[in-house]
């Protein structure tokens, strides 16, 4: 079989694509970002939106793959790189945490978007979701032996969406809520600290971590 390579179409900041990018780095694929001109590039993506993932494993260097949605390029570059267990239902609870994260992140956006009428109530909102998945995932680490890994002792699947929608909250939505990265740090448990700062500093992941702002120094300030 071809090797493949990878284009990853996105913005120049983490986002929603992180996760993918990181997950490509520790697999030591090949791979590289493309900044589309936006909006001019919008019709030409699979639903006008971004992140993309192409892939491709011919000579011609056309595509084979073209996909969109962040969380299905995540779940396929998971089980297609080895970062998704075979075993289905311990595949199950990696998706899970995905999906409790997305609720958190959600929330965000609801709250900082909401009309003035409503932004206190979806404030708190916001903070009931924090908290209860700032539980979660401690619980996760603590069975988990508080490794600085949430699934096994190596990097995963949930470790990518755990490092890379920190990452986008903490260092990239600050013009959207003034002091968001503070206000979300003060939360965090000291196992889910010790997490960040090991996925940052993980030699597989390092070379993409060190790219824009490190959320291992804001969680440790």
């Amino acid at each position: 079989m071809p090797a493949c390579s990878y284009v990853i179409r996105y913005f120049g900041l983490a986002g929603r694509a992180e996760p993918s990018r990181l997950m490509l780095t520790a697999a030591k694929a090949d791979w590289a970002d493309e900044n589309p001109d936006w909006p001019a590039a919008k019709a030409d993506q699979p639903f006008g939106q971004l992140p993309v993932l192409v892939e491709k494993s011919g000579s011609d260097d056309e595509p084979d793959f073209v996909v969109g949605q962040s969380g299905t390029i995540e779940r396929y570059l998971g089980r297609k790189l080895g970062f998704l267990p075979a075993d289905l239902k311990q595949a199950a609870l990696q998706e899970q945490f995905h999906d409790q994260m997305g609720d958190m992140i959600l929330a965000f956006y609801h709250h900082a978007f909401a009309p003035e009428s409503i932004k206190e109530e979806k404030g708190k909102a916001f903070d009931a979701t924090l908290e209860k998945f700032v539980q979660v995932q401690t619980e996760l680490l603590k069975s988990n032996g508080n490794s600085g890994y949430l699934f096994g002792d190596s990097f995963s699947y949930a470790d990518a969406v755990s490092y890379g929608y920190y990452k986008h909250l903490m260092a990239e939505t600050d013009k959207y809520r003034p002091g968001i990265a503070e206000h979300v740090a003060g939360k965090l448990t000291p196992e889910i600290i010790k997490h960040i700062v090991a996925i940052e500093n993980d030699p597989a992941v390092k070379e993409q971590t060190a790219k824009w702002a490190s959320v291992a120094a804001i969680v440790q300030a």
